[in-house]
């Protein structure tokens, strides 16, 4: 079963190492992590994509993340309506003949180019991962030569209580 964690943690030295080494001793296959600042100073915001071979593990693995050190708040939004994102950034083979082609292919997916050279061109997609998927099995018949992607970044949509404001930190 895939899940999507999110873990709002202290922005210190060798908490993803903890975190992902507490993953990975409970056989939790992570499929991406993304890491970035929040808007408070000293905290940042992990997303998590963790394959779950069992569901009753899901309580296990949100408790045992809770007990880390500098972990503050830790939430399952799977089953929550949320707001996700990835990015990719993808090179395929290009001559100028097939440049346009390509062009009216990434259109759609408002994905753009942000390089061209003799024999290639570099796209930039952003979206859900199964729009980023779409557009790259369009690709392949252009010959992808590099491909890199960020992993699924996510947060609940709307009025839903964000939990970080009950937290104080001393410094």
């Amino acid at each position: 079963m895939r899940r999507i964690i999110t873990a709002t943690v202290q922005n210190s030295s060798g908490v993803l190492n903890r975190i992902t080494g507490m993953l990975s001793k409970r056989a939790f296959n992570i499929e991406s992590i993304t890491v970035g600042t929040t808007e408070i100073e000293g905290i940042s915001k992990m997303t998590f994509v963790v394959e779950i071979p069992d569901e009753n593990k899901i309580e296990q693995l949100t408790k045992q993340l809770n007990k880390q050190i500098d972990v503050l708040k830790v939430n399952d939004i799977t089953e929550k309506a949320i707001v996700q994102r990835e990015l990719a950034l993808i090179k395929v083979g290009s001559t100028s003949a097939s440049r346009a082609e390509i062009q009216g292919v990434i259109e759609p997916f408002r994905a753009r180019v942000l390089d061209v050279s003799r024999d290639s061109l570099v796209i930039e997609v952003t979206g859900k991962p199964d729009k980023i998927e779409a557009l790259i099995d369009l690709l392949q018949p252009y010959g992808i030569k590099d491909m890199t992607r960020t992993g699924v970044t996510a947060f609940p949509r709307g009025k839903q209580p964000r939990q970080i404001q009950e937290f104080t930190l001393s410094v």
